[in-house]
């Protein structure tokens, strides 16, 4: 795809229920600009697939749909049998939905464990009184919040990173720490509501503190989060907001486990790029 056509594949998951971000183009796009795949037949676009290089040893896959009505013709198996040729030699991760695990396990992925998105029309934002002081990221140098972010995703991923912080609308603030941001965490519009992630955070101090601070930060309209459901302290903390789960995912692997530290992870970034 070429990036006017991102947003092609933008709607297409918006129609599937995936509730994209509206800065998404931009975001994904700085992540890999010729990671997202497009099926033309007789020129007409019948479906998407993204096959996202990071770094040299790293790839995700995402965006897998084909239209409704060209469903059942084939045109499915030639987008996987493209993005897994694009992503040859690497660890690659995706989120699939649950019900297709059999299918991804026949292509090498093994689970890892569930993703899972909470959501709420207004989530109750905790109390916190010893929390650590909460800014913007932009406040803080971005070497040291990258430094971070590649504590809890396989690869370095700065060009996107940037991208992500900056993007119109998004919200992005970070936790002080004693030695440099004890977290981060981005709350993004969405074509309904808003998501928060990525949030990461050393402690469930800085966790609670920086979800307090982007919900505070959140327009009217419901509010998503997808974390990895063995981080029980995250599970506990959506639960105490009124958040209840909408959707979950099988994250997989077809390489070695990148064997992310989970207890660090209260929200993932997106199920398209990980």
């Amino acid at each position: 795809m070429r990036r006017e056509e991102i947003p092609l594949a933008l709607d297409w998951a918006a129609a599937e229920g995936w509730n994209p971000g509206l800065a998404d183009a931009d975001c994904f796009s700085a992540a890999d600009p010729e990671g997202f795949l497009l099926a033309e037949l007789d020129g007409v676009p019948v479906g998407c697939i993204s096959a996202v290089r990071t770094g040299r040893d790293f790839g995700f896959i995402g965006f897998y749909i084909v239209r409704p009505a060209h469903r059942g013709a084939g045109h499915s198996i030639a987008l996987w049998r493209a993005a897994m040729a694009r992503l040859a030699g690497r660890t690659i991760g995706l989120d699939g939905v649950v019900a297709q695990q059999a299918n991804y396990r026949r292509s090498g992925f093994v689970l890892a464990h569930r993703n899972v998105r909470y959501g709420a029309p207004a989530p109750r934002p905790p109390m916190v009184s010893d929390g650590p002081e909460v800014v913007a990221a932009a406040d803080l140098p971005f070497a040291a919040l990258a430094a971070l972010d590649r504590h809890v995703f396989p690869v370095a991923r700065d060009a996107f990173l940037r991208t992500w912080l900056a993007a119109p609308g998004h919200v992005a603030l970070a936790a002080r720490g004693p030695g440099g941001p004890a977290g981060y965490g981005v709350l993004r519009p969405c074509r309904e509501g808003s998501k928060i992630g990525p949030l990461v955070a050393t402690d469930p101090r800085a966790a609670r503190a920086l979800f307090a601070a982007l919900l505070a930060a959140a327009p009217a309209g419901p509010v998503f989060l997808d974390m990895p459901e063995p981080n029980a302290d995250a599970v506990a903390m959506a639960v105490a907001a009124g958040m209840s789960p909408a959707f979950e995912t099988a994250r997989m692997y077809a390489g070695p486990d990148p064997a992310l530290p989970l207890p660090a992870i209260y929200g993932i970034t997106s199920f398209e790029l990980g």
